[in-house]
Order: structure tokens, then sequence, then C-alpha cells
């Protein structure tokens, strides 16, 4: 299972080169949670200080009742059994076929015979969709493969926090909606804690429980996804819904001329669009921190977009809003079933033509 990660104050800088300050956010046990920002915000760094190779000058790690700051090397090296990393690349040893890349933490760091590492390894593979592949070296396989080893390996030494630094990079739509699909698998699979950083804004929008947002060097919001993607905040609303108006611009942020020529055109800011139905486990189970769709709105007075909830038909409208009281749509059929049925058939289908 998960484990709750607090980070409390979080200072990054790099000499004078302040990276973000002040960063503080929990990372509830077993969930996905996914952190977003403009490029060069510091979003990998963060990655790389949270698994404790790089120190912060500020703030505080607590995992356990373990501030990872405050640890010597000795001390990092076991609480560091806990992560498993899916690096952009994959980090795959180019000479090495995947067997023995996936099988590399294993000889390393335990003392199993290889017996037990090979059913391990076999185990991992077989779960990630590349059971026949292991002999093949990572030149010879797909970027999507290379993504998945890559994950086979994070996920040997069972880890109970897995840190995904932009797993879509450089997929195409499909290869990236199927790895979204294994992620969502492996998160009900394992109950480990999840933070994927991400640009893709259809993975923030559909896979996670909960989204963080890095904008100038701070944490602009972090929270429910519901709450996020129903934000009048103006830089969520721009970046979690790819909208040109806004205080983001080609550098971080727009100048402020930019600004009021925007403010005096009198254009209005477009509709947010419908907050999509989360993807869910394609075995049909519940997702570790499965809630109903719109409870977090409910709950806190807010009428989401027109559409949201929907996959086709169904809750469409502000005026339907009180059908999701109860839990049903539709007489009370889960929206979310034939969307489910849908995506587990297209996936099966697609899932071995990952060339």
């Amino acid at each position: 299972m998960g484990v709750e990660v607090q980070i409390e104050g979080l200072t990054k800088s790099f000499g004078r080169q302040n990276i973000w300050a002040d960063v503080s956010f929990t990372l509830p046990a077993g969930e996905i949670s996914v952190l977003l920002g403009p490029s060069g915000t510091g979003k990998s760094v963060f990655l790389k200080t949270l698994v404790g190779l790089l120190k912060p000058e500020q703030g505080h790690i607590m995992i356990q009742g373990r501030d990872l700051t405050r640890l010597s090397e000795r001390e990092l090296y076991e609480v560091r059994k806990l992560f498993g990393v899916l690096f952009q690349d994959g980090a795959l040893f180019g000479s090495m076929d995947l067997y023995d890349n996936v099988a590399f933490p294993l000889r390393e760091h335990t003392r199993k015979s290889e017996s037990e590492v090979r059913r391990i390894v076999m185990e991992k593979l077989d779960l990630v969709g590349l059971a026949g592949d292991e002999h093949k070296l990572p030149g010879q396989i797909s970027g999507g493969m290379r993504k998945r080893a890559g994950l086979a390996r994070a996920l040997v030494l069972e880890p109970e926090i897995i840190l995904f630094d932009e797993p879509d990079s450089g997929l195409d739509p499909v290869r990236t909606t199927l790895l979204n699909h294994l992620i969502v698998d492996l998160n009900q699979q394992t109950g480990a804690t999840f933070l994927i950083v991400t640009h893709d804004i259809n993975t923030a929008r559909t896979v996670p429980d909960n989204i963080g947002l890095i904008y100038r060097r701070h944490l602009a919001m972090f929270g429910p996804r519901e709450m996020l993607l129903s934000s009048q905040e103006p830089v969520v609303r721009q970046f979690l819904n790819a909208q040109r108006q806004g205080p983001i611009g080609m550098a971080e942020e727009k100048d402020a001329s930019e600004l009021e020529a925007e403010a005096a055109s009198g254009q209005e800011l477009p509709p947010l669009p419908p907050i999509p139905l989360q993807m869910q486990p394609l075995n049909g189970e519940p997702r570790p921190a499965e809630r109903p769709p719109g409870e977090w709105c409910r709950r806190n007075g807010v009428v989401p977009p027109p559409g949201s909830f929907a996959p086709a038909g169904g809750f469409t409208t502000p005026a339907d809003w009180p059908r999701l009281q109860d839990g049903t749509v539709h007489g009370g059929a889960d929206p979310r079933a034939d969307t489910v049925v849908l995506e587990r058939d297209r996936a099966a289908r697609d899932w071995r033509h990952d060339g």
C-alpha cells in the first residue's frame, strides 16, 4: 500500500537562481496526483528533491514520521527503497536486454536468488504487457515499449511511492492513452502513491485524483481534480483548459502591455470545458480513491460546466446537477460503464500493436 507524503515549505535554488519557494502540499496515500506547470518551472527538479537526490535550502519532506531533508546518506538509502521512478526516456541500459534491465535493481539491492529474480522480473514484464519481449534490446523496441520496460523496472522492489517524470514525453496520443490506462491499472493493483509530472492536459484532466500547478516559482494550487478543473483562478483556468487568454505567455508570464491590451479588448473568456469522467481501471474494479463523479463540486456548492461527467448524453446541463446528488444519471445507470467497456476493448485490441 502507498504512504502519505507531506511537503512543507520546500524551497530550492541553484546559486542565486530561485527554482521554487515555500511549496507545501500533501500527496494522499494510494492516490494519483499530477504536477503541472509551464516549461522551466522546475517540476523535474522537484521530483529529484522529493527522492533525496537534491537537497532543498528550506523545508521538510515527511514520510512515515521521517524528514528526508534531515537524513544521512545511509538513512536516505533505506528510505529510497520506498520509491520507484520512471524517467522521461525510460533510462534503460542500451547494452542490456529488457530482462537484465528490469532485474538490475533486484541484483543490486537485494540478495534474492536468480530463480526468485526471474519470477519477479517475468511477473512485472507481464504486468506491463511485455511478456515475450524480455530478450529484446532497448534499441529494438518502440518508445512506448521502452517506457513500459522502465515502469516494470520501477516496480520490481515493490515501491510504495512511484514518481513519473513526463511519462508521455515523445509518445503519440494513442500510446499516451495506453500508458495512462496502464498507470491507472497499476495504481488500482498496487495501491501505491503516484506522482506524475506532465505537460499533457488530457492526462491531467482524466487520470489523477489530485492536481497541482507550479507557476512563477510557487505552487499556485493543489487539490482534488474537480476543484482545479472548475477553478476560476486565472493561471489555473488558462493552463488546465489550454486557453490563450490569461497571465501565461510565450515567456512564463505575459508583460503588462500584453495584459492591458487583452483587458481592453473586451473579449470574454471562453467558457470552461466540461469536466470529463476519470479514467477507470480496465478490470472494472474501482480506483483506490474512488469518488462519485461531481462529489467535490456538490459538497462545495460549485456548479460544474455544462456537459460535465457525461460520456454521451446523460448529465449535460446545470439543470441536471441535482441528479448527481444520489450518484445516479439516467435512472441509476453509471455513466462510466459504457466508457470503461469501450476503453477496455480498444486497449485490449491495440495493446500488442505498440510497434
